[in-house]
């Protein structure tokens, strides 16, 4: 090596120094690696990244993979020299570090060291250095059946969600576990599931773990045997199938795919609405490989729920759902309330049992009804709803499933951009409208109303107040209704408003709100505040007082 490349070789080693010198002081290892059994190191590996003049060593690898023409012009290495002489003096500097550690809870059973480095040649990637540590690795193994024996064979009370992040990523990592077992893996995982059933929260942690654990191994370890990966931080990835590409056996049962399979279920049921198609596409990659179970799911669903959950057969309706699309499928063979109540009542059994809230309905009917709403989407399951809404003994039945439907970040199949809506959004504005009934069911729903990413509610706010006005009971509801408005929004209620009585009502509503919401309330209906100023100076007692005391509440002197 010539004198330039010596230089940037020897500030790479004090990068490296200076990592392994910082992590040796830390004074909390032994405490991280004894929260649980299953973590016996730290580290399990650190990136370098190499850059004229800019080096970085971290655990965490930032996906760098290009410097730019400069950068590139100007490193001193050649992709050869890197492979040939930069390479093995970094893996002996780092070598020389981990023969130290071997029994320091700073560095895993496992230790990689990957480099990236700007050369002549453009980016160089490399796995530069692979450690294993065999005692640690059996140390870690005699843990990993000591715990499946007693916390999940045996055990019977709820296991800890810290544990199942490690014990996932354990059994599927090859370099501890070399054969899927899949029928073991997913009996473990559903006893995982089962244990914690009871609490809501923690279980959801536990599915999180169990699926970033199958995502990785597919997309790191099985899928990577089939299929060219292009990666992407901004996008979905992308698939292209290797020539000859086949299942060595495509008999079912079939371990690697039935785990994909697995997993793809698991996103479907359990992840939200924008994970989703993660799991439709690895159905798809076991599709194109000739997988019968994988073409049989995608044609109608999962295994999540049984057949008589996703069939239902009647003289007055049919009903078929496929949770792999989030598609529920309503035949109305009759028109009259009972066709309707049974496929409501099918739809609420299936939230119930873990079908994705945000769904569609592929609708057969005769009818074509539609909210008394401009600006909704023109779409079977508004069209379905709407019908439903013309029977007003069904009411009660659409109360109940808004309520189960409704739910945050989740969004009807058939909408989107500025028509999206929330599941339950169609019964609840043909409720809401329909009787004053329903005001504490439209309270709810716009309390979880994710504003930044749905417009609808003010088409049905301009509808609500058309038919209510300012009253007494429906102020508080028009005032819920618009602290999740948009500037878009106009109401024509200011000729209501020059009744002091009816002034009052909405003064007295606002003045319970923090005063940046106060503003957010009142613009749809008089605009900006330099208007209310304004107006609160010539208007006559006592109206000018009850205009003043909007003013204060909005912190508006």
């Amino acid at each position: 090596m010539n004198t330039l490349q010596e230089e940037a070789l020897d500030e790479m080693r004090t990068e490296i120094d200076q990592w392994f010198n910082s992590q040796e002081k830390r004074t909390d290892l032994e405490g991280t690696v004894k929260r649980t059994t299953l973590q016996i190191g730290t580290f399990n590996g650190i990136t370098l990244e190499y850059q004229p003049h800019r080096i970085i060593v971290d655990s965490l690898d930032f996906g760098w993979d290009a410097a730019g023409d400069e950068m590139e012009k100007a490193s001193p290495f050649t992709r050869d020299q890197v492979l040939n002489e930069v390479q093995p003096r970094l893996a002996e500097i780092v070598k020389e570090r981990l023969d130290k550690l071997a029994t320091s809870p700073l560095i895993d059973y496992r230790f990689t060291l990957t480099g990236v480095f700007a050369t002549k040649d453009g980016p160089v990637r490399i796995t530069i250095l692979e450690s294993v540590f065999e005692e640690k690795r059996q140390q870690l193994l005699e843990r990993i059946q000591t715990y499946i024996e007693n916390k999940l064979e045996k055990g019977s009370y709820p296991t800890k969600p810290l544990e199942t992040f490690f014990l996932t990523r354990h059994l599927l990592d090859p370099n501890l576990f070399h054969d899927v077992e899949a029928g073991r893996l997913i009996h473990i995982f559903d006893r995982i599931q089962e244990l914690n059933k009871g609490r809501t929260q923690a279980l959801a942690e536990h599915r999180g773990s169990i699926i970033q654990a199958l995502t990785v191994w597919a997309e790191e370890v099985f899928l990577p045997r089939y299929y060219h990966i292009t990666r992407s931080e901004y996008r979905a990835n992308e698939y292209e199938i290797k020539p000859d590409a086949a299942l060595e056996n495509r008999e079912e049962p079939h371990p690697p795919i039935d785990l994909l399979l697995y997993g793809a279920g698991m996103i479907l049921r359990y992840e939200p609405n924008y994970s989703k198609p993660r799991g439709q596409t690895y159905l798809e990659l076991a599709a194109r490989l000739g997988s019968a179970k994988a073409i049989r799911m995608l044609k109608e669903g999962s295994d999540n729920f049984l057949p008589e959950d996703v069939h239902l057969r009647h003289e007055l309706t049919e009903c078929h759902a496929n949770d792999v699309f989030s598609q529920i499928t309503v035949v109305i063979r009759k028109e009259e309330a009972g066709a309707y109540e049974q496929a409501i009542s099918f739809i609420l059994s299936l939230l119930r049992k873990g079908f994705s809230k945000s769904y569609k309905i592929k609708l057969k009917s005769s009818v074509r009804e539609g909210l008394p709403i401009k600006g909704l989407a023109n779409s079977d399951t508004h069209r379905f709803f709407a019908n439903a809404l013309a029977y007003t003994e069904l009411h009660p039945l659409l109360e109940e499933y808004a309520r189960e439907a409704m739910g945050e970040f989740e969004w009807y199949g058939d909408t989107e951009g500025e028509k999206s809506v929330m599941p339950g959004s169609y019964a609840v504005f043909g409720l809401g409208l329909s009787s004053e009934r329903y005001f504490p069911l439209i309270e709810a729903y716009m309390a979880l109303v994710d504003e930044e990413h749905q417009l609808v509610q003010d088409k049905f706010t301009a509808a609500f107040a058309d038919t209510y006005g300012i009253t007494e009971r429906s102020t508080p509801v028009l005032v819920a209704c618009l602290r999740r408005s948009h500037d878009s929004l106009k109401l024509k209620i200011q000729s209501e408003l020059e009744s002091e009585d009816k002034l009052s009502l909405l003064v007295k509503q606002v003045e319970a709100l923090p005063s940046y919401e106060v503003e957010r309330v009142l613009y749809p209906i008089w605009g900006k505040a330099e208007k209310w100023v304004s107006w609160a100076r010539k208007a006559q007692s006592p109206r000018k007082e009850l205009l003043l005391r909007l003013l204060k509440a909005a912190g508006i002197n």
